[in-house]
Order: structure tokens, then C-alpha cells, then sequence
């Protein structure tokens, strides 16, 4: 009953991204789905690992680099995701004590700030990305793992790592935005 009443509590922000994250922060928290599937298909795959490997004697050459990819990008994309929900970390023992207006200027420096860390990240990044997916003479081709396999992982990662800090650059500028448009 007491979770109950916590819940419907009406200083309680609902799931899904704030409203200051805005139309890009309600698509990247539906891609969130995308991303809790992967970590299940994941531990699937190890899980039919196991039983090939342990019961039949019989491993894979793929399942140990396909769940370290699909965890890898899972976690590089709940920063995102955190992002757009506003689930960030912050020193709540200032940002608390802080009037409601002092709160929102705090909201528009950490948002400008983080922005311009995700977007020096980002470039920081397609450095990586240039080095995996482009052959020195400028024809397409993606890094891989150098494995008996041999999958293109660690192009496919570096690019979605980039993608990532992209968007997440974005989505610090729209929150910063939103956080000055709003009166409260």
C-alpha cells in the first residue's frame, strides 16, 4: 500500500524522459526497448553458449563477441538514455538547497556544459571512426576484431559510440533550451 501511495504521489515525475528533453528524448526513450532487448538476446546467446560448450562439446566462435558487443552498445547507449530522462549524477547536497529559479539556472550551465563535453567527445570519436570504417585511400571498410570469427564489431562500435555522443550533444542543447524557456 505504501509503494502504492508513493507512486501516485504528485511531486513524483512519471516514467519516461522530463518534458524538457522534448521530442528527441521521447525517441530515444522508446529506443531504450531496443537496447533491454539486446542485453536479453545477450544472455540468451551465452546461455546456448554454455549448453553447446558444457553439454555437447561443442562452442561457438561467435557468442562471446557478439554479447560483448551487444552489452557494449547497450551501455554506451543507456548514457543517453539517462540523459534524456534527466537521471544524471549530480551533488543533490547544493542543487537541493537551491531555490526553484536558482535550480533551473543550475539546469541551463550543467546542460551547456555537458553539451559541449558531449560534442568534444563526439569529435574525439569520428577521430576512432575514420581510423575504422575508411581505408587509408578512402574506400568504405569497417575495423574488425582479428579473431577466428572475425566480425566487424569494433567498426560497428566506434561508429555507434559517435552516434551516440552526437545525439547526446543535441540533447543536452535542446534541454538547455527548454530549461530557459521554462518559467517555473
Amino acid at each position: 500500500m505504501a509503494e502504492q501511495e508513493h507512486a501516485t504521489a504528485p511531486d513524483t515525475e512519471g516514467p519516461g524522459p522530463i518534458p524538457q528533453a522534448g521530442r528527441l528524448g521521447r525517441w530515444i526513450d522508446r529506443g531504450g526497448l531496443v537496447f533491454a532487448a539486446g542485453i536479453v538476446l545477450a544472455m540468451l546467446i551465452l546461455i546456448q553458449e554454455v549448453i553447446l560448450r558444457y553439454v555437447f562439446n561443442a562452442p561457438t566462435i561467435w557468442a562471446h563477441e557478439t554479447t560483448i558487443f551487444l552489452c557494449g552498445i547497450a551501455f554506451v547507449y543507456g548514457g543517453l538514455y539517462c540523459t534524456a530522462r534527466d537521471r544524471h549524477i549530480r551533488v543533490v547536497l547544493i542543487y537541493d538547497a537551491l531555490s526553484p529559479r536558482w535550480r533551473r539556472r543550475f539546469n541551463v550551465a550543467i546542460s551547456v556544459i555537458s553539451g559541449a563535453a558531449a560534442a568534444m567527445f563526439a569529435w574525439a570519436a569520428w577521430t576512432m571512426v575514420e581510423r575504422a570504417i575508411f581505408m587509408p585511400d578512402g574506400s568504405f571498410r569497417l575495423e574488425r576484431s582479428g579473431s577466428a570469427w572475425d566480425p566487424v564489431y569494433p567498426g560497428l562500435s566506434k561508429l555507434f559510440l559517435f552516434l551516440v555522443l552526437a545525439v547526446m550533444a543535441v540533447q543536452f542543447a535542446v534541454l538547455a533550451v527548454n530549461y530557459l524557456k521554462d518559467k517555473k
